[in-house]
């Protein structure tokens, strides 16, 4: 049974109860994450278990390729999801998604090595990370326009930027058990079983969250909107195509950035600098804590200056330093250098991160909100940043590495241009009452 939001004597919701909703809506996006990212922290110790070869770079070509595959399936889930969240609420979206994640992340757990099946064993690793793509992208426009709508006026950008807080926090979750297993384990350990460990956590953790989100109240703005058959229906979605070219242009630089500096960087690391990997792992997951301490920083921030100067700072600051900070990340040794220069890509990338969902949400109604902000975002993600790993090791594979930089560099410039001309959603926010 839905549970509606319970207003204050004045008309509004009380912020104790706009907390309780954030928390509530927070959990499921970090359990999501960590299963997500669970992948990409534990590469370096399956692939060969699913790719054999004695090339390390072809080992991570192939379950790159798993991961840009899964990243397919995204659009799908944007629109399957996204259309579920606005006909039939956001709560039924969000339970959906996590229940597909935990499956996902079961049979990665449960699935023998290339050794014992043969070829069906990286065929079931595409399988699961399928699910996996399918159930991301249907989370990402679900919390977005939950966390969005639950939000308190004027506080949205604070409020929204806690999508970003717990998806840092489950990589951070992904990356302390794999400093903990590190810990407690060998090598040798880790790539012969110890890396199954982190699915089957993520598989109980996902569990429990579908029962924490079949309690969840439904936001207002969803319960106020009369119902009708154009919900969530592309026909409707195909409406707005000035707001859609918008989601693109905004995800565009931002995602590939994110990616690189967030994921792709602990590969980089440890196969172009050669650190060593446990230092890779603790430089990623502290350079990581101190961003997802940045989103609410810059949320509030953007709640008072507005959307766009945070917008142009990430704009400007990714298309001048990419290629500076890739470059000299690549040719040292030093973890801390190392650290200095991860966390001074992720500060910059905070820019988009902590401010992407509140703009996408302002751009669409309630009936159409949750596929307007899912499904173009999907499509962006699966086609730039879901290959951006990929591209950069077949580059580095082909003694072009630095070729990557300049790629990322451009995909932040075409978002730049589309900042500078882009409106302040917070003006014109659709989420506000007129």
């Amino acid at each position: 049974m839905t549970t509606r939001i319970s207003p204050t004597a004045g008309g509004g919701v009380s912020e104790k109860r706009v907390i309780g909703n954030v928390l509530r809506g927070s959990i499921g996006n970090l359990v999501e994450w960590y299963d997500w990212y669970a992948y990409a922290a534990f590469t370096t110790y399956f692939a060969k278990s699913f790719f054999p070869t004695s090339d390390t770079t072809a080992a991570f070509l192939g379950s790159a390729a798993v991961f840009a595959v899964g990243f397919l399936m995204r659009p799908l889930g944007g629109w399957l999801l996204g259309r579920i969240a606005d006909r039939y609420g956001r709560r039924s979206a969000l339970v959906l998604s996590v229940t597909m994640m935990a499956g996902g992340s079961a049979l990665i757990a449960v699935i023998p090595g290339y050794q014992t099946i043969g070829i069906a064993a990286p065929i079931l690793l595409l399988v699961a990370r399928l699910v996996q793509g399918l159930s991301v992208g249907g989370e990402y426009s679900t919390s977005a326009t939950y966390l969005s709508e639950v939000a308190t006026p004027g506080k949205r950008g604070f409020y929204s930027s806690f999508q970003y807080v717990t998806l840092y926090g489950g990589q951070l979750l992904a990356l302390g058990l794999q400093l903990i297993l590190q810990a407690l384990l060998t090598e040798q350990q880790l790539s012969a079983w110890g890396w199954r460990i982190a699915f089957g956590v993520g598989t109980v953790a996902a569990l429990s969250v579908m029962w924490l989100r079949r309690g969840m109240d439904e936001s207002e703005s969803y319960e106020r909107e009369a119902k009708g058959n154009d919900r969530g229906t592309l026909r409707e979605l195909a409406k707005y195509p000035k707001e859609i070219a918008l989601v693109v242009g905004l995800t565009l630089g931002g995602t590939v950035s994110f990616y690189t500096f967030a994921t792709y960087s602990q590969k980089f690391m440890e196969n172009t600098a050669h650190i060593p990997r446990r230092s890779v792992t603790v430089v990623l997951f502290v350079a990581i804590l101190v961003a997802a301490i940045l989103q609410p920083v810059f949320g509030r921030l953007s709640d008072r200056i507005g959307r766009r100067p945070l917008l142009l700072f990430f704009g400007i600051g990714g298309t001048l330093l990419t290629v500076p900070i890739m470059t000299v990340l690549g040719s040292t040794r030093n973890p801390v250098g190392a650290f200095f220069l991860v966390l001074a890509g992720l500060v910059v990338v905070a820019g988009y991160t902590s401010i992407n969902a509140i703009v996408k949400a302002e751009l669409f109604p309630t009936k159409i909100r949750a596929l307007g902000v899912g499904l173009p975002y999907a499509l962006t993600v699966a086609i730039f940043s879901g290959t951006a790993e990929f591209i950069a090791l077949a580059l580095k594979s082909a003694g072009h590495e630095q070729v990557f930089f300049w790629y990322v560099t451009g995909t932040v410039l075409v978002s730049l241009i589309v900042y500078g001309t882009m409106r302040e959603t917070s003006r014109t926010s659709e989420l506000e009452e007129r």
